[in-house]
């Protein structure tokens, strides 16, 4: 099934790459350009650059660049027609497709499919919760009961399950889904001897959606008393679900938590639905389990602020504290605060309504630190000892803080707290770091030792397809010439001939069309200097090749050519050729303090690349011919090879002349 042309035309001009990117990242105005941590790997400091003129992305950490429909496939984990309809549903475009049945939808992607039937299932618990007269009675009534207005019930799809075997089963059955696919998202069990049945019955139905506002699983409620039933069942892991990297209200939360610049963390769904619809909208939920690395960051791509909100059970709190260290490590600021009399943050928002939910979350919310201390400090009283470990284990929290000046304020003010001598504390603290990082340098040697001695084994001690990969590695093959997949390798392989011949493309595509002189563009003057030079790097070859056959036809091919390529290596190529890492402050032109741009010096930066590609080009000529002549056996072809070698020598001497007075 195929996109019409001018419809994918139409999806990649409406969407906007800060509008994209920031469904998933909370982004910060730097310059022209726009910056934030990078979503697809770990990192403290932001790496992610985002342009809005040239409607692109580049990570200078891990490398990542595209468009914004590259965005949605590396994000998503998609691929290029499912990310063009998640972009056309964004930006209400109708994708005109032919209607394909649900079993020829599934056959085109197994994951894709996978959302097709989570979909399906979310309309159909949404469906029976509203028109059923059972989801009516039952559903419905505790929801209202809850105080969940309509509206509420509409925003987080909520929906009944009916108390059937196989009510959900047998209108998938009806619809052309497929069991198998059932049973893989999570919707359906089977038993011995085949017998399949719902996975959820007689239970309301909280769907949870990703960032994207995908539903990916289910949470379920049951609402009679069963003690052989727990009072919550969820959706097992499957491909698109995995419970710990996943927030319960995130899709409905984002925008709020950008906005607000905090997030309030809860541990049920009921109380993210009260606090959304008090008109606290920032908040969404661990459902349940201890909060996840990946969940920490999940929230800091849309701030760096966290207020953990708990109820009354002391037990918990403790249980859960020990585990929080990990979102001081990323780097986030966390409170904490608790509520009286055993209320959650549903009962107590309904209770005194959002002002004063508000109001208390403001004068009861205290830093982590400080409410870890308080806490761990009732419980040891006066005893010596106890305080001793609370103290070790207040410094061990402390010292997980990355920032090195909000780690000097909490040592002060945990010092004042637990009346002791600041110095010391950050005495201990340097101690645990230390030892941290002794234990640390230990395993790496231990792992260093099991690899050598791993390497000194004879090839027959390897497992089958590691020798065969042995096997495969050719001694007499150069590993400069084998083909690097690490692009760190690759960078390493790389020769002073192919960075001058990036230099030269990136000269191209960047100011191609600039004028040097009237009627001089800079693509004119460095086609005619390069000739019919061939580069050795494959793809800024084949780029120097397209952009020789624009000019030939009167077109100069810059790089919106290249970003709009079908060929995703150009594309990534020219990404990395437009994106600036740094950009002047603007305190400079506030100042009033000029700097040249590189378009001030553009004439040297065209002359100076040229030369450098001419000069390296007669050094190899040299080397080869050096090669010749000492193999050479006959006198006058030694001597013919002489006076070529002697013509490159002053190429080489008078470049390099030449080179001495660009201004580089």
């Amino acid at each position: 099934m195929r996109i019409p042309e001018e419809t994918i035309d139409r999806i990649r001009q409406s969407a906007d790459i800060i509008d994209v990117v920031s469904d998933y990242v909370s982004l910060k105005k730097r310059g022209q350009n726009w910056i934030a941590c990078c979503p697809f790997h770990n990192e403290k400091s932001p790496s992610f650059n985002v342009s809005p003129a040239r409607q692109i992305y580049k990570c200078f950490g891990c490398g990542k660049a595209g468009d914004p429909v590259r965005f949605v496939m590396d994000i998503e984990n998609i691929g290029y027609p499912e990310a063009l309809r998640h972009l056309a549903k964004k930006y209400g475009i109708e994708v005109a497709e032919e209607q394909l049945t649900p079993d020829e939808l599934i056959k085109q992607n197994e994951r894709e499919s996978l959302f097709i039937v989570l979909n399906f299932a979310k309309d159909f618990y949404h469906s029976h919760l509203l028109t059923s007269d059972e989801g009516q009675s039952i559903g419905l009534s505790y929801f209202r009961e809850r105080g969940f207005l309509d509206n509420t019930v509409q925003s987080f799809e909520l929906g009944y399950s009916s108390d059937q075997w196989d009510a959900l089963l047998q209108e998938a059955t009806r619809r052309g889904y497929r069991p198998e696919l059932l049973e893989k998202a999570g919707l359906i069990l089977s038993k011995e001897g085949g017998k399949t049945y719902d996975r959820f019955r007689g239970r309301v139905i909280f769907p949870i959606h990703n960032v994207s506002g995908r539903v990916i699983a289910f949470g379920a409620r049951i609402l009679k008393t069963d003690k052989n039933q727990p009072k919550y069942i969820n959706s097992p892991e499957t491909e698109v679900y995995h419970k710990s990297q996943v927030l319960y209200g995130i899709f409905q939360a984002k925008n709020a938590i950008r906005q607000d610049d905090i997030c309030y963390l809860t541990e049920g769904y009921t109380d993210v639905l009260s606090l959304h619809q008090a008109g606290i909208k920032n908040v969404v939920a661990s459902s349940g389990t201890s909060l996840t690395i990946e969940q920490i960051r999940l929230i800091s791509r849309f701030t760096q602020n966290v207020t953990i909100l708990y109820d009354g059970d002391a037990a918990g709190i403790k249980a859960a504290l020990r585990g929080l260290d990990m979102v001081l490590e990323e780097g986030l600021n966390v409170s904490v605060a608790t509520f009286p009399d055993g209320d959650d943050p549903d009962s107590y928002v309904r209770k005194v309504g959002a002002d004063a939910f508000k109001k208390y979350l403001s004068q009861h919310s205290n830093d982590f630190i400080t409410f870890k201390t308080d806490i761990l400090l009732k419980d040891a009283g006066d005893n010596p000892f106890k305080r001793a470990e609370i103290i070790s284990e207040i410094i061990q929290s402390i010292s997980k803080i990355p920032d090195p000046i909000k780690r000097q304020v909490f040592f002060q003010k945990t010092a004042r707290q637990l009346q002791v001598d600041e110095q010391t504390l950050i005495s201990e603290s340097n101690r645990m770091v230390l030892s941290q990082q002794k234990q640390q340098l230990k395993q790496q040697q231990d792992r260093a030792s099991a690899s050598n001695r791993t390497a000194s084994q004879s090839p027959a001690s390897f497992p089958e397809e590691l020798t065969e990969i042995l096997n495969d590695f050719s001694v007499e093959e150069s590993p400069v010439n084998r083909r690097a997949t690490d692009p760190v390798k690759q960078q390493q392989n790389r020769s002073q001939l192919s960075y001058q011949e990036e230099e030269c493309v990136r000269l191209l595509v960047n100011y191609g069309a600039h004028e040097l002189e009237p009627d001089i563009s800079v693509c004119h003057y460095m086609l005619s200097e390069l000739g019919s030079m061939e580069f050795v790097t494959p793809v800024f070859n084949e780029m120097l090749r397209e952009i020789r056959e624009g000019f030939l036809a009167s077109e100069i091919r810059t790089a919106d050519y290249f970003l709009q390529h079908r060929n995703s290596e150009y594309q990534q190529q020219t990404i990395g050729l437009v994106t600036v890492r740094h950009q002047l402050s603007e305190n400079w032109q506030k100042h009033e303090i000029y700097v040249p741009t590189e378009i001030d010096k553009l004439a040297d930066a065209a002359f100076g690349n040229i030369l450098r590609l001419k000069k390296l080009v007669a050094e190899q000529q040299m080397r080869d011919l050096k090669q010749l002549i000492s193999q050479a056996t006959d006198p006058a072809e030694s001597d013919r090879l002489m006076v070529e070698y002697m013509h490159y020598k002053k190429v080489d001497i008078e470049i390099g002349r030449l080179l001495g007075t660009v201004v580089s």
